[in-house]
């Protein structure tokens, strides 16, 4: 049996996109429900993150992802484990990869 890699963009996008991680009864809503739909980060500052609502007729805005502690491309075989989840805001999953927050378009403060 041949080990599942995760090492490019397109195998992400696949294991990302399936059921198994993002099905209706997939790990990554499990994770959710277990997590209260709240980012685990905030909530330890004090702080309250929740999923956004699902409005008909809109896209629902994504406000939560599902991190997965021990990255897939280095333990594949941790992909489909809850216990190697946790639910985090935007700006926590961006800071906990080194990516910088979005900075607004305009800086209203200016005028």
């Amino acid at each position: 049996m041949t080990k599942q890699q995760y090492k490019t963009l397109e195998q992400k996008k696949k294991f990302y996109n399936s059921s198994p991680w993002a099905g209706k009864n997939g790990i990554r809503n499990q994770a959710l429900k277990r997590d209260n739909y709240e980012c685990q980060r905030c909530k330890k500052l004090g702080l309250v993150h929740l999923d956004s609502e699902k409005v008909e007729g809109e896209r629902k805005s994504i406000e939560l992802n599902v991190h997965h502690i021990k990255e897939i491309e280095d333990y594949p075989e941790l992909a489909l484990q809850l216990d190697n989840t946790i639910t985090l805001c935007l700006n926590h999953h961006n800071e906990i990869h080194g990516r910088a927050a979005k900075k607004p378009k305009w800086n209203d403060e200016r005028w």
